[in-house]
């Protein structure tokens, strides 16, 4: 099947990660994590533009209550445009810093955010609750990556980077809690990675993966449908947008261009092929859905 890939912006990100498209304003926004850089897009204008230059930003979710519920490499916090990070949540953890990388609102208004430590010791996936409370939902996370839920509520997919697999859990949408962790997709070397994802409307998973520089949709039990490829070996998140969600975003990553090789790259890598820092857009004859909202109130 061909695609007409488009590229719709080059910040030339290092780590561009975590689309999230705002149905209210039909806006994407995506970060560059490790230059603390986020951007916007606007398909009326075809305008981007960088919203925001500071704290290295892994993550973050539209808030209902205005602004968006952050998660940087010092904690969680709201922010506006156009102001400092107002933190709800900062400092050490469990004797680590509160260091993120991929997030994800539930549908009750809870904020998922999986810790990254470079090097480090394994980090976890928190749940921060609106009313202060946190909650570890996994431990032992080596790269806390994409998160998405089924069409139903009834599971939720989880990606930690180095397994090379996604698996899925049963869901309580009201409470937020996961349970029963079981391995659904199982890629192989050759594949990459798998980093962020996102879900459609019919269930179907849209796996991004580091290093294979294509998107891959899964059915809901975990076989593989089709593979969309990018000109750029590090895809690293994707995303459903646009007025009709029939638009899949994907973020790509220029870091480790010119570097020795990581050790994440699949065996028969091309070093010397494009690694990415562009932002892409296809268009589908599939629909995503709406991603939820935090509901995080502002400090008085």
């Amino acid at each position: 099947m061909a695609y007409e890939i488009e590229m719709i912006a080059d910040f030339r990100t290092r780590v561009g990660e975590g689309p999230v498209w705002d149905p209210k304003r039909q806006i994407l926004n995506w970060t560059d994590i490790q230059t603390g850089r986020l951007f916007e897009y606007d398909p009326a204008t075809g305008v981007s533009r960088s919203i925001y230059r500071g704290e290295y930003i892994g993550g973050y979710a539209n808030n209902r209550q205005g602004g968006m519920v952050v998660a940087s490499w010092s904690g969680i916090g709201l922010w506006r445009e156009g102001e400092e990070i107002t933190y709800i949540h900062r400092g050490m953890m469990r004797g680590q810093n509160m260091q993120f990388n991929d997030v994800s609102a539930s549908p009750a208004g809870q904020f998922y955010a999986g810790s990254y430590y470079d090097g480090d010791p394994a980090g976890a996936l928190y749940r921060f609750d609106p009313d202060g409370s946190i909650h570890i939902i996994e431990d032992n996370v080596i790269i806390s990556n994409g998160i998405g839920y089924s069409p139903d509520l009834s599971t939720v997919y989880f990606i930690d980077s180095p397994t090379r697999k996604v698996s899925a859990f049963d869901f309580d949408a009201k409470s937020g809690d996961w349970s029963n962790r079981r391995d659904l997709v199982s890629l192989t070397d050759e594949d990459g990675i798998p980093d962020g994802m996102t879900v459609d409307g019919e269930g179907f998973l849209w796996v991004a993966t580091w290093g294979g520089g294509c998107v891959i949709r899964f059915d809901p039990d975990g076989k593989e449908e089709r593979r969309i490829s990018f000109p750029a070996t590090q895809t690293s998140s994707a995303m459903f947008g646009g007025k009709d969600l029939n638009e899949l975003y994907v973020t790509t990553a220029w870091n480790g261009t010119g570097d020795a090789p990581s050790g994440f790259e699949p065996s028969g890598y091309d070093h010397s092929a494009h690694r990415g820092g562009e932002l892409y857009r296809v268009k589908l004859d599939i629909q995503g859905k709406p991603e939820f909202e935090t509901d995080f109130a502002w400090p008085a």
